[in-house]
């Protein structure tokens, strides 16, 4: 039986993805296949009026509308055996799979899971990372720009994982390719990244996620990440999430160490909702690059802190997204003004619509 089950998923895994769960028996049948998916666009306006203040992901642009990514994500589920694939088309899919050439740019996620047990499951592909609070979709996050801490770490991986649950407690533990490499380069050093993850369910309002990430990168520096996420629900109207992220970046010359850097950042979100049709999220964010390997690169290094206020309209499976955002750095030759003199501070305002389904 459980080689027709993969040969099933093998023929389906072209169109049809699916979770790591078991089906489950009710009076009406249903479907072993599900489909969803997304689109969404944004004006977005910087108040220097140039497109050279934006260093996080996804809103490279000043004074114009934009396109962000049209997504769909297939879940097919047979039995113990599951198959996810996940696509997506435009320039945040794009920009996601920086390392992809040609057509797999359009994968965001293309894997195959194996439960043998409700505690225990298997799953081999390419997939979202574990790490930090924000995550690819659009919908699934409040603010529409993203984070420093998301747009400097790792965005997905490719290998092997297992996921292990007990009670209020889950495990992960996996091996992978280089962070974000789907295929390494010919020319790289090809060794893998360890990947794990502990979560904690303390109650139904609060949860814990530590994440790791380490490895040898095709550039041959050594990194090791650490991260943590927190969220809590205080009441039906106001809930809080917290990211705070380290890590440490090794030179290495093929037989020692020849450098030790860090970078890391801390985030705090507030999230009320006064009615079910309307929200308020806002994000600070403090991003230390003091030793100029992210956004300072090239530079001496520096600090960010960057405030985001985001509002949100629903509409069905519609959201807007009015969004104001002021980043502050520690050192004037990040940003510029409108005549190109040097500043400390940028601001923009974005709107975004989103439609999921």
């Amino acid at each position: 039986m459980l080689r027709k089950n993969l040969l099933a998923c093998a023929l389906h895994l072209l169109i049809l993805p699916a979770f790591a769960q078991d089906s489950t028996t009710t009076e009406e049948k249903t479907s072993p296949l599900s489909i969803s998916g997304s689109a969404d666009a944004y004006y977005r306006y910087d108040f220097a009026k140039t497109k050279a203040n934006n260093y996080t992901s996804f809103t490279p642009t000043h004074n114009t509308f934009a396109l962000g990514m049209a997504s769909v994500k297939f879940d097919y589920t047979m039995g113990k055996v599951n198959a996810v694939l996940d696509l997506g088309f435009g320039p945040r899919a794009k920009d996601f799979a920086y390392t992809d050439d040609g057509i797999t740019q359009a994968i965001k996620q293309a894997y195959i899971s194996y439960a043998p047990a409700d505690w225990i499951s298997f799953l081999v592909g390419t997939w979202g990372t574990h790490v930090g609070y924000e995550v690819l979709d659009p919908q699934a996050n409040r603010n529409y720009s993203t984070s420093y801490m998301f747009s400097n770490g790792p965005f997905g991986h490719t290998g092997v994982k297992a996921n292990i649950t007990k009670g209020k407690h889950g495990f992960m533990l996996g091996i992978a390719n280089a962070t974000d490499y789907r295929v390494v380069p010919d020319d790289a050093i090809n060794r893998k990244f360890t990947l794990a993850q502990y979560s904690l369910q303390a109650n139904d309002n609060i949860s814990l996620y530590v994440n790791y990430v380490g490895g040898k990168a095709p550039d041959t520096t050594i990194s090791h990440q650490v991260d943590a996420v927190v969220t809590a629900k205080i009441s039906d109207k106001f809930s809080i999430g917290y990211n705070g992220t380290v890590t440490g970046v090794n030179g290495w010359d093929g037989a020692k160490k020849t450098s030790s850097k860090t970078w890391w950042g801390s985030a705090l979100y507030l999230n009320v909702d006064p009615k079910p049709w309307f929200g308020l999220t806002l994000r600070g964010e403090y991003f230390n690059d003091e030793n100029g390997l992210k956004v300072y690169s090239g530079t001496d290094g520096g600090t960010i802190f960057a405030t985001t206020l985001s509002a949100n309209f629903k509409v069905g499976g519609l959201t807007f997204i009015p969004e104001f955002r002021v980043d502050n750095a520690s050192k004037d030759y990040l940003f510029v003004k409108s005549d190109g003199t040097a500043t400390k501070t940028a601001a923009n305002f974005l709107f975004a619509a989103v439609y999921s389904f």
